[in-house]
């Protein structure tokens, strides 16, 4: 049994690792969703911001100034919370595969191999909560940029809402989540 729950930890672990560096990665955490005359579809994310022709279907992408320059505060957290998530589901990656009982390496000492396991998931587990606060203070930062609008009847023809890399970035923390409890909790 614990042979089978370490190969789904870690499977699970795989995929929402994936899922955060993309996120990390992509460039549409918030997205258009009122352009009524649906020319355009526009991107935003942590590093850049892309608009693509609905009618040509050319994407043309402007890289943000630098990545020192100053940025709000959403993209600055964002971007430290994701890296640091995304380095930290790496590490809890490397060292849970060193820790899988099918893995030959420690194998005279089981103990060792469960340590390992136990720490990989305390180390997946705070990855999983940097990750789901980044992704959850974007997703905040944009509701209340929407709903300042809207309280002060300012209408601008587009408003964002949330993007599929945010989403994709809440779906890989809570992942890292459940295979951190996984590992810590029902590993004996």
């Amino acid at each position: 049994m614990s042979a089978a729950l370490q190969v789904t930890a870690f499977g699970l672990a795989l995929l929402s690792t994936l899922f955060l560096l993309l996120a990390t990665c992509t460039d549409c955490w918030m997205v258009n969703a009122d352009d009524s005359l649906e020319v355009s579809h526009k991107c935003r994310g942590l590093w850049r911001e892309c608009v693509t022709n609905m009618q040509d279907g050319v994407r043309t992408c402007d890289q943000y100034d630098s990545i020192l320059a100053d940025h709000p505060v959403k993209i600055v957290v964002t971007r430290t919370l994701m890296i640091t998530a995304d380095l930290l589901a790496g590490l809890a990656l490397a060292t849970l595969v060193l820790g899988l009982d099918c893995i030959t390496f420690f194998k005279e000492d089981p103990a060792v191999k469960l340590k390992m396991c136990y720490g990989a998931g305390a180390t997946l587990g705070a990855g999983s909560m940097l990750g789901l606060t980044g992704s959850v203070w974007y997703a905040v930062d944009v509701y209340v940029e929407r709903a300042m609008l809207v309280s002060h009847n300012i209408f601008l023809g587009v408003h964002y809402d949330f993007g599929w890399s945010c989403w994709l970035g809440m779906a890989g923390s809570t992942g890292c989540f459940v295979a951190s409890v996984l590992l810590t909790c029902c590993l004996s």
